[in-house]
């Protein structure tokens, strides 16, 4: 799986350069547990590879890129690069849509919140879909609502390896330049959902505090794919040396 060996700033020149040009793409913010999914799924692996741009969002893939011989790699958290794009696109009036989040309710306080922190910015549109799966009548509408917006970016927050797919199916129903997804990013911002510390986040321990969180939701795919990443990366390593 390619991932991109970048930062913060230079993704968002990237994006930024992507909407000029008028070009169309979308970007994924790859966890541990998109890649170990994209491993047993082909369909997500499709849509991961799919992608214009994968970046690293958790560090175990930042170590496992520099162990790779990529000093430069450095994490690009999904929730971290929505705020610094935001920043960018309050200042430019850049138009975003937002598509995700638990409900109408989380959605609208997500808006309220990014709109306070960053005055100017442009929100013309939002949809939280249904857990579900929407049916081809429902994805036409969703469709046509944001186009119909005149959005530039589409923040996608329902989750990986759902809106990998979603990005993958809607990218060239859309006129919008670029799809982003950035996973728990929706929750975190409206204030739902408390984030880990830095230091946690640094020392690749976020997991650990999602966990606690939320261990009815998360305790299967940790103790599913976390093991398997280390197993499967120290293969991959162990070839690399040979």
């Amino acid at each position: 799986m390619p991932l991109a060996v970048s930062d913060y700033e230079e993704v968002v020149e990237w994006m930024r350069a992507t909407i000029a040009a008028g070009a169309r793409g979308y970007v994924t913010a790859a966890a541990v547990n998109l890649v170990m999914s994209a491993r047993e799924d082909p369909e997500t692996m499709a849509a991961v590879l799919g992608a214009t741009l994968a970046v690293p969002d958790g560090m175990p893939l930042v170590w496992a890129l520099r162990a790779l011989g990529h000093g430069r790699a450095t994490r690009v958290y999904g929730p971290d690069l929505m705020l610094r794009f935001c920043a960018r696109a309050a200042a430019e009036e850049i138009p975003m849509y937002l598509y995700g989040g638990r409900d109408e309710a989380a959605l609208a306080l997500l808006t309220a919140r990014l709109r306070e922190r960053f005055p100017g910015l442009r929100i013309v549109g939002g949809h939280s879909p249904p857990f579900r799966e929407l049916t081809p009548a429902e994805e036409q509408e969703v469709a046509a609502e944001i186009d119909a917006s005149g959005a530039e970016v589409v923040w996608v927050g329902t989750g990986q390896p759902k809106q990998e797919r979603w990005m993958q199916r809607m990218r060239p129903r859309l006129r919008a330049p670029l799809l982003v997804g950035v996973g728990a990013a929706f929750d975190f911002h409206a204030g739902l959902v408390p984030q880990a510390p830095r230091w946690m986040q640094r020392g690749g321990l976020e997991w650990s505090y999602r966990l606690a969180r939320e261990p009815r939701r998360l305790w299967r795919r940790y103790a599913r794919y976390n093991p398997r990443f280390v197993m499967a990366f120290a293969r991959q390593y162990a070839r690399e040396r040979r």
